[in-house]
């Protein structure tokens, strides 16, 4: 069997290099990667073909020219077109001679998110389970101080004195809205089939109204996707509060939000691998998320705001889980997305 059909069926990333860092071969999977085709690959340098490789070029040129191999492992890869990506970069020497190197790159977006989901998941549901049970702690003596109040309002002759108790009404009244936040939706709802466009558009104009001056919100959606089983109501709030999240990153630097729509193939939620996936997007070009803060993203009451209640991104999460889906985060300075994927059941 020709040796060239064998690369071309790789799912990993293989080109021959020579020490210039300039491609000699390319399989379909590199090609696919890049975005860019094996014609244009061995016309250019490498670092032509993409934005950021967690590998400086000079230390693949070393590694090429001294005959050695180097691998690094869960490295970052940021292609021409802005697709960002976890790869295993492996370098092996092919000829001292001639100083060519085989460079295999091996997506591992897919394990890592995985890996990460199911373990957010668990970490996130003791969490969630820790904050219903203080929740209803809350709930039951909350009501009886709120009716204690209205009872002593109803004896009170004095309107001094029943500011107070109106107080007391309405802080109960705000403490009852955060503990109800805090619960939020818990068990799946009713399910009915929608255009995700037309949902995601609702929101849209509620944002559109008050966009600030310096922010510009854009659309990128695919028009071929077809109607999703959702909750239309709960995936409007889950979206609204990545939304809003954005808003905040910019409200200082002003910049750029872009909401995309995309299909994807043979994707993995959980346990469960489906065949078609929507992926919705949401991007802006603010300062990035600080780095401490991105495993414990959508826990409750996490926030990097002095006046944020932690809640927007957790119920939106919780939001995506009982659509047996999930919601994903990349973020680096002037690059943050966050990705809805929702697997697509009902394909016409």
């Amino acid at each position: 069997m020709d040796k060239e059909i064998l690369l071309n069926h790789l799912v990993t990333a293989v080109l021959v290099i020579d020490q210039d860092l300039k491609p000699c071969y390319a399989n379909a999977a590199a090609e696919q990667l890049l975005g860019v085709g094996s014609h244009r690959l061995v016309e250019q340098t490498l670092s032509e073909h993409y934005q950021i490789l967690g590998v400086e070029d000079h230390i693949l040129m070393d590694a090429v020219k001294a005959s050695q191999g180097l691998t690094v492992n869960t490295t970052t890869l940021v292609t021409l077109d802005g697709q960002h990506h976890t790869v295993d970069l492996t370098l092996i020497p092919l000829d001292d001679t001639a100083k060519m190197s085989l460079l295999e790159l091996r997506q591992v977006d897919q394990q890592r998110r995985i890996h990460q989901q199911l373990n957010q998941d668990a970490q996130q549901q003791a969490a969630q389970f820790l904050v219903r049970n203080l929740a209803h702690e809350i709930k039951n003596p909350l009501g009886g101080l709120r009716g204690a109040a209205q009872l002593l309002s109803r004896e009170l002759d004095s309107p001094e004195l029943k500011e107070f108790t109106t107080l007391i009404i309405e802080q109960a009244d705000r403490l009852r809205n955060l503990v109800d936040r805090l619960l939020g939706p818990q068990r799946p709802t009713q399910h009915s089939l929608h255009n995700i466009h037309q949902v995601v558009q609702k929101v849209y104009k509620l944002v559109e109204v008050a966009l600030p001056a310096n922010v510009r919100l854009k659309r990128d959606y695919d028009p071929s996707i077809p109607d999703i089983e959702i909750d239309a109501e709960q995936m409007q709030q889950a979206v609204l509060n990545i939304l809003q999240n954005a808003l905040q990153a910019l409200e200082h630097t002003g910049g750029e939000i872009l909401i995309r729509t995309r299909t994807q193939h043979q994707v993995t939620i959980g346990a469960k691998r489906h065949k078609l996936v929507l992926t919705l997007s949401i991007i802006d070009n603010g300062p990035g998320i600080p780095p401490e803060l991105i495993d414990t993203l959508f826990y409750p009451m996490v926030t990097g705001r002095e006046q944020g209640s932690g809640l927007g991104l957790s119920i939106a999460h919780n939001i995506a889980r009982l659509h047996s889906g999930r919601i994903d985060c990349l973020s680096s300075a002037g690059h943050t997305e966050f990705t809805i994927s929702l697997p697509i059941l009902s394909v016409k």
